[in-house]
């Protein structure tokens, strides 16, 4: 069984390209056409240990600090939305190498597909090649250059068009991260609900881990993880 652990370890690695030192290069977008340079820190907290990461670009001597912080924060018991013991030190420490792109640290849970039943409901639909320009017109047209790289993908039909998706928005061999969006108009309907359970039953049976997290201020992304009783394994903490 995998660990909490082990599971933050996976996590960052779907999220960011890494180097032979496990230092942080790029976001990882399927197809591997990003240029997004990765979060300066990571910092991944569970209740079997903490994981974090550091940007190439940081001198040795600021990542050990960094390091001595992140190896001092306390083991997490109860996932809230509060922030790290030295979340203010690692703002200053990065802040005299360079300004912060951020007003505040993206911060948010992180977790684990624990159920995996196949959609029953017509609506959901595989998204292709073949039948993407149809589905996707009339709000989601951007997302048809992003087949075939970010299978599976998924959509929620009514009308004979998308109006919520999930798709594989960071992949690795190990791991799949969810990526759900809803146009305004459905939200609050449990369309997105359904279209992240099928999508997540798809890459299961590809042989990989589904992933999903958020942010904490995402309340609506949250109650799709508790609507699909998600295992909470964890919380994260990026500066850029």
């Amino acid at each position: 069984m995998i660990t909490d652990y082990e599971l933050m370890n996976i996590h960052v690695q779907a999220l960011f390209t890494q180097n032979s030192e496990s230092r942080l290069l790029f976001v990882n977008e399927p197809g591997g056409t990003t240029t997004a340079r990765a979060s300066r820190l990571f910092l991944g907290r569970t209740r079997a240990g903490n994981v974090w990461r550091f940007r190439t670009d940081l001198p040795e001597n600021l990542c050990e600090e960094l390091a001595a912080l992140c190896a001092d924060e306390p083991v997490v018991e109860e996932f809230g939305g509060e922030p790290p013991r030295y979340a203010e030190n690692y703002l200053r420490l990065l802040e005299q190498h360079a300004p912060v792109a951020q007003q505040k640290p993206e911060t948010g849970p992180a977790y684990q597909f624990t159920e995996y039943a196949k959609q029953s409901n017509r609506a959901v639909v595989i998204v292709t090649e073949n039948n993407a320009a149809e589905i996707l017109r009339g709000g989601f047209e951007d997302f048809a250059s992003e087949l075939p790289d970010w299978q599976p993908f998924v959509a929620f039909v009514e009308n004979n068009r998308a109006v919520s998706i999930c798709r594989s928005a960071r992949i690795t061999a190990e791991a799949h991260e969810a990526g759900v969006e809803t146009l305004p108009d459905f939200r609050g309907k449990g369309y997105a609900a359904a279209v992240t359970a099928e999508w997540a039953r798809l890459v299961r049976d590809a042989g990989a881990i589904a992933l999903y997290s958020t942010g904490w201020e995402n309340v609506a992304s949250q109650a799709v993880a508790r609507k699909l009783n998600l295992r909470h394994y964890g919380t994260d903490f990026h500066i850029a």
